[in-house]
């Protein structure tokens, strides 16, 4: 059976327990994930075969990186190995008022040191139906950008579906060259991407006043893109945020319901999940209208789960679009 292929690097997540403070923690709390990594784990959660491209080192890190990833159900057999390290991000749960905080410490990560032809992109392709990036891998290297741009085009060259997830972190383009020398190129080969008005002026040099207008010019320059979407946040608090969505197809722009999230436990890969939606709806060839409602409902529900993949199910997603079992005791 055909397979979602993701591509990206997976660190390890630090995070202090409940809502302890960075100078509280006397232990962590460790998980393992990417952004990547994420969408794949939903989808192989929700039962479509999955697999996630990466590099780890050659350690009991890396080893422990590629459980993980085999516990939620992901193929790992196209995964590289190098002596190089495993990258981590600390994390602080926010509570009211006070804010979540994030520490990276990824540079020189197994994964940024990946080069072309180390990964035979016609064979992983003749067994893909999808392929997802996002623009975090680009951001990391000149070899992940290079990469990044293989499996596309390999992509394209066998009829395979491409998303990408902007996901633009200046922060992270450190190597000599800038998102527009890099991400036009990617983005260009997408059949759905999922950004905001920033990010199209990041990544593409183009502005606009409003979401709408600004996907009508992403796809006039870009006609391979299909589909746009983006999820619109209001933080109230760090425990109390509402999200939506939206989404351009070309002809009319979709709006999602608003849920209202009052007691978040994890808001980290909210974005990934809404990704995961995107695609599970795509390739169960559910209507524009149902695939933005199914994908911002796993969103709304991932702010329910520790840790990044949401691992909520079918039936829960749907129900929460339906407006059923919310907050209910199921027996």
């Amino acid at each position: 059976m055909k397979k979602v292929i993701s591509l990206g690097d997976v660190m390890m997540r630090l995070s202090t327990p409940g809502h302890a403070r960075f100078v509280q923690a006397e232990n962590f709390q460790v998980r393992y994930a990417g952004s990547e990594a994420n969408v794949t784990a939903a989808l192989a959660g929700w039962g479509i075969p999955s697999a996630h491209i990466t590099r780890f080192p050659e350690n009991d890190f890396g080893r422990a990186a590629t459980e993980a990833l085999r516990k939620s159900g992901v193929d790992t057999t196209h995964i590289l190995y190098g002596p190089e390290r495993l990258g981590v991000y600390f994390l602080e749960n926010g509570a009211m008022q006070r804010a979540s905080r994030i520490v990276y410490d990824r540079f020189d990560s197994a994964f940024s040191f990946i080069k072309p032809g180390m990964i035979n992109w016609n064979e992983i392709m003749q067994q893909a139906c999808w392929l997802h990036w996002s623009g975090i891998t680009p951001a990391l290297s000149q070899g992940a950008a290079d990469v990044c741009l293989q499996a596309i085009e390999s992509a394209r060259k066998h009829h395979v579906p491409v998303s990408g997830d902007i996901n633009y972190r200046r922060n992270l383009w450190q190597y000599g060259k800038q998102p527009l020398e890099i991400m036009p190129a990617l983005i260009s080969m997408s059949d759905m991407i999922v950004g905001g008005v920033t990010d199209f002026e990041n990544c593409l040099g183009i502005s606009a006043k409003d979401f709408e207008s600004a996907c009508k010019t992403v796809m006039k320059a870009n006609p391979a893109v299909k589909k746009i979407a983006t999820t619109t946040r209001e933080s109230i608090s760090s425990s109390h945020n509402k999200i939506s969505a939206q989404l351009f197809n070309g002809k009319s722009l979709l709006k999602a319901k608003t849920y209202d999230l009052t007691h978040i436990v994890d808001r980290v890969g909210a974005g990934d999940a809404f990704m995961a939606g995107l695609i599970y709806g795509a390739l169960q060839a559910m209507s524009d209208v149902d695939t933005l409602e199914f994908a911002t409902a796993s969103c709304a529900l991932k702010h329910a789960i520790e840790g990044d993949v949401n691992l909520c199910s079918v039936e829960e997603i749907e129900a929460l679009v339906r407006d059923e079992n919310v907050g209910k005791l199921l027996r």
